[in-house]
């Protein structure tokens, strides 16, 4: 069975572009690069922190929808 899914690779790493589906043991795989650019995505931390700095009002915590994590999400500003 093929399936097919989108990612950026960056330094050797893949990032999916949608949550991939719970995959067990170890697959094997084809990648294949396309020679196209990529969207201007933050990959960084720091990239992350410069936008926010740069917004009018700081983001909410509940601004962000809940990712699939199948545990609670941790609010480090409350700890």
């Amino acid at each position: 069975m093929l399936q097919a899914y989108e990612a950026y690779l960056e330094e050797g790493r893949l990032y999916p572009t949608k949550p991939l589906p719970r995959i067990r043991g170890r697959k094997r795989v084809i990648v294949t690069i396309l020679d196209e650019p990529t969207h201007n995505k933050p990959s960084t931390w720091n990239e992350l922190e410069k936008l926010s700095s740069e917004m009018s009002e700081k983001p909410r915590f509940e601004d962000f929808p809940r990712c699939q994590l199948e545990r609670e999400l941790i609010n480090f500003e409350e700890v």
